[in-house]
């Protein structure tokens, strides 16, 4: 099979109902319903495709992308993605499409991801709310979480924020931006009169790392974990860090490529 015709498409999902983005036996995942999508509309025309990255169940993504490789070219880009948006449910949609060279790589010349964690506290939000953002029901202390944040910044090794580590993991890695503030990403009139967002950028991150970092703040806000907790988690490993953040409030905001 000669996939010899390359294309980047960048697209955006509500994850609520997916069981994340890789294909598994009997499960819904984004993927499959790409796939599914374009083997409609290609018809006999083979193809595979190629995520920029996993994401959990649950986790959305308002700018991602895939590479769809080709055996006969798509002659008007416009039309195929007016028919992939036909097709696919309502919860995923196409953006954009155009041709890249045969060098591209979609996982490699990924520049930068950014990630938005939503999240409110003290009070439990309107049941509309439960795909965008998660409360934690305590009272949290946000100038402290803020410090927190800005810890994880730079060159750090990360085992401690990767679910179930193996001894060849690649566990030096950076973070270039690390943030909370207000939420200004999603409003509705049915989100809480307040509410937060942890930004986190860097090239690349391990399994469930963006919500082990969002769960230790959360133990820095309730007052179960110091400042200097965290540092010592950045140096050493750490396997006490295990509580895991709710999926539904994260969002893959981003991703930016080199080319």
């Amino acid at each position: 099979m000669n996939l010899n015709n390359y294309y980047l498409i960048e697209i955006q999902f509500l994850g609520y109902r997916f069981h994340g983005w890789q294909k598994q036996p009997k499960i819904k995942t984004v993927h499959l319903m790409i796939d599914r999508t374009i083997n409609y509309v290609l018809e006999n025309n083979k193809f595979k495709t190629l995520g920029a990255g996993r994401t959990d169940a649950m986790v959305s993504a308002n700018q991602t992308a895939f590479e769809l490789f080709t055996e006969l070219p798509i002659f008007n880009l416009e039309e195929f993605l007016k028919l992939v948006n036909t097709n696919l449910p309502q919860d995923i949609r196409a953006l954009n499409i155009k041709t890249v060279s045969k060098e591209f790589n979609v996982i490699n010349d990924s520049k930068i991801k950014e990630y938005k964690y939503l999240f409110s506290e003290g009070s439990k939000n309107h049941p509309y709310c439960a795909p965008f953002i998660t409360t934690f029901l305590d009272s949290l202390n946000i100038d402290l979480m803020k410090e927190g944040a800005k810890l994880f910044e730079g060159k750090h090794n990360f085992k401690s924020y990767c679910y179930k580590p193996n001894e060849n993991g690649i566990f030096d890695r950076e973070i270039t931006y690390c943030k909370i503030s207000f939420n200004t990403t999603l409003q509705a009139n049915f989100f809480p009169k307040k509410s937060y967002e942890l930004t986190v950028k860097g090239k690349g991150f391990m399994r469930n790392q963006i919500r082990l970092m969002m769960g230790v703040l959360v133990e820095l806000g309730r007052g179960e974990v110091s400042l200097d907790y965290i540092k010592e988690s950045l140096n050493t490993y750490n396997p006490k860090i295990n509580y895991i953040a709710p999926a539904s409030g994260l969002m893959l905001n981003k991703v930016d490529f080199i080319n």
